[in-house]
């Protein structure tokens, strides 16, 4: 451990030295590097979405394309340019120099700290500014999923964009088939709830594991809920939640999710006067992290969530800092958050105030 930190410092002074000596190179190290990354993400990519992604013309993007691969370090066919196996063995040994250099280690330490649980990884750029960082968000996650799922049998997944882009980035992997995925709350007639046991199968399917689906029944009053929980769906789901090794869930805006669920004026209000920030689980959070309300479902419980061993939190853009803060407010501290510059930024200027 000691020497691949003072690996790392080395590479980063010599970044640095070249930087003073050779200013224009880190210009074009970093370019590279990023064009690099976006296609092995998104390969086969054409020049026109890939000079989108990384904010260039597709001039520019064409030149440094036939750089990449006058190096070998990508192919280009008609169907687009795909990385080569040289290549993605540059981009892994150039990561954590880059990542050191640009200051994305140092932030990740500081937010770490700062929030109080395990760990935070960031990806550059702000997925406000530029949807293709969503890209990076969800491909980052899957990396993280796949590292850390261990002898891990059970994982549950919320619904939401995030979420939904992550079984993309995954390969079918050994033991993968022995993955069980199910929906952290039930679906909720067509909105984005439902969308859990959908994201559910498209995590199965790209692992090669299975899945099982759970539907909750729209509209229902609190009476009609307390019945639907003594349903033998419903037990079997809670006692999966008890055995769940995984949770891979996003964070939203309070009140944008809010919107998107229809919620009745008067709970919306009520959102507003009680100054919810986020939301996450069905939950809505406020700045200090207190639960100001629910929706009601059946899901997994934030006293089930504290005996996950691995939870992984998926947010990123400036505009959803106050929404990952006020859920990291009482987040386990076994959690790992996936995030971007965009938030990770706006979050560490909002604690570093108080």
């Amino acid at each position: 451990m000691t020497n691949s930190k003072e690996n790392l410092s080395l590479h980063s002074k010599l970044l640095e030295a070249q930087q003073k000596l050779v200013p224009e190179m880190m210009d074009i190290l970093q370019q590279r590097f990023k064009l690099l990354k976006f296609i092995g993400m998104s390969g086969p990519i054409g020049r026109r979405p890939l000079s989108l992604m990384a904010g260039l013309s597709e001039r520019e993007c064409r030149n440094e394309m036939e750089s990449l691969r006058s190096l070998n370090l990508i192919r280009i066919a008609k169907e687009g340019a795909t990385i080569t196996t040289e290549g993605a063995e540059v981009l892994d040994s150039l990561q954590s120099s880059i990542d050191e250099w640009t200051g994305n280690n140092l932030l990740e330490r500081k937010l770490t700290s700062l929030l109080g649980i395990k760990e935070v990884k960031v990806v550059a750029g702000d997925s406000d500014a530029n949807k293709a960082i969503k890209g990076q968000l969800a491909n980052e996650a899957a990396k993280q999923f796949l590292e850390r799922i261990g002898d891990g049998r059970l994982v549950a997944v919320t619904g939401g964009t995030s979420v939904a882009s992550i079984p993309q980035y995954i390969q079918p992997f050994e033991r993968g088939e022995r993955l069980h995925f199910i929906a952290a709350r039930g679906g909720i007639g067509n909105d984005i709830g439902l969308q859990a046991n959908i994201i559910a199968a498209t995590f199965a399917q790209a692992c090669g594991g299975t899945y099982s689906t759970f539907y909750y029944p729209e509209s229902l009053s609190e009476e009609a809920h307390e019945i639907f929980k003594r349903e033998p769906a419903a037990i079997d789901m809670m006692k999966q939640y008890e055995r769940t090794d995984c949770v891979i869930h996003g964070i939203g805006d309070a009140l944008r999710m809010a919107d998107m669920r229809g919620t009745a004026e008067d709970v919306k209000s009520m959102l507003q006067k009680n100054e919810a920030k986020g939301e996450a689980f069905g939950f809505y959070f406020n700045e200090v992290g207190d639960i100001v309300h629910r929706i009601t479902t059946v899901g997994i419980q934030t006293e089930q969530l504290e005996k996950v061993p691995l939870l992984l939190a998926v947010a990123g853009g400036k505009k959803k800092a106050e929404a990952i803060l006020s859920y990291m407010a009482s987040a386990p501290r076994q959690t790992l958050l996936v995030t971007d510059e965009g938030a990770a930024l706006a979050m560490l200027e909002k604690l570093e105030r108080h």
